[in-house]
């Protein structure tokens, strides 16, 4: 496997954004990233969007090369969609706890155990568990895919409990739900979600959907990044706690300026725990190089790309 680790950085240009706009004309490529992506890389993107957004994009795309600032899943998933495309990602080391959290061996005989199940995952996951999926979905089109599922069908929910538990308050259906979960949106706590709240009474609270549920009975509008993005420029309201990955901040600020947004704060307050590791592993040196060097690529087995693939055009077929 080939890390950037593993490449060295020195001799880079001084102006890294102008080399790699002229790297992006020279490959033919369009940048992608995610909004938990650092404001540097953001700031070169041809998109910036959540999971839903971005898997739009990939599968819209006319360029040659696409360049994945995210993390592995999100870079599998443009791959899938875009076989003849070469697909880059600046780290391969940029995984995601959620999909970790999700062998395929364990999976596949969880999903035996539940014959006349479909299975419905989150995106958030290997291209091994889309294989054995029947729609996937994201933290924006979850609760609506869910409701055009027959009632009388029983649903297997994965990976992300958090998200499981959401939909089904949101459509009172009953779930069975994989036990996974994300590092970074299990680190945020309700007791110190209420003292920042005391510290700050006329900032609406808004939260993303992996949240545990203590943390979202206190939200005043729960929803994807790019949901909590609109939200918050479209309310009346000046303030507003983040409950989410802070990187979503750089762009909120960036169309509200007159605004503030304060980030959620972790239970530990001596670390960067709301910050996504996975996600922070990318770099603007990392993003050049990657197009430099044209690795490292994500390769996919034409068995699992052809099994993952089916349910995610099922996904955007239901999200149109």
């Amino acid at each position: 496997m080939f890390l950037a680790a593993d490449r060295p950085t020195t001799d880079l240009p001084a102006d890294l954004p102008a080399a790699i706009a002229a790297l992006k004309q020279e490959l033919n490529a369009v940048i992608l990233a995610h909004y938990y992506q650092e404001a540097a890389i953001q700031d070169v993107a041809d998109y910036i969007g959540d999971s839903l957004g971005l898997s739009r994009q990939a599968a819209a795309t006319d360029a040659d090369v696409i360049v994945f600032a995210g993390v592995h899943f999100m870079a599998e998933t443009a791959k899938i969609l875009n076989p003849n495309r070469q697909v880059l990602l600046p780290d391969l080391a940029a995984g995601c706890s959620l999909a970790d959290s999700c062998p395929p061996e364990a999976f596949a005989a969880f999903k035996a155990a539940h014959p006349g199940h479909i299975v419905i995952s989150y995106i958030n996951c290997t291209a091994e568990i889309k294989a054995l999926s029947d729609i996937i979905c994201t933290s924006s089109n979850a609760v609506k895919i869910v409701q055009q599922i027959p009632a009388d069908q029983p649903i297997i929910f994965a990976p992300d409990r958090n998200l499981g538990r959401y939909v089904m308050q949101e459509t009172g259906r009953d779930l069975v739900l994989w036990d996974g979960s994300c590092i970074v949106h299990e680190t945020f706590s309700e007791q110190r979600l209420l003292e920042l709240q005391a510290r700050h009474p006329e900032a609406e609270i808004i939260a993303h959907p992996e949240c545990e549920t203590p943390v979202l009975d206190h939200a005043r509008f729960i929803g994807s990044t790019t949901a909590l993005l609109n939200y918050s420029l479209n309310s009346p309201s000046r303030e507003f706690i983040v409950v989410t990955e802070p990187g979503i901040i750089h762009q909120m600020q960036k169309a509200a300026p007159d605004k503030t947004f304060i980030p959620a704060p972790p239970q530990d307050n001596t670390c960067a725990c709301n910050e996504c590791p996975f996600m922070r592993l990318n770099t603007l040196e990392k993003l050049y190089l990657c197009m430099r060097d044209r690795q490292p690529e994500i390769q996919i087995p034409e068995e699992i790309r052809l099994a993952a693939l089916r349910p995610i055009e099922r996904m955007l077929a239901m999200s149109a």
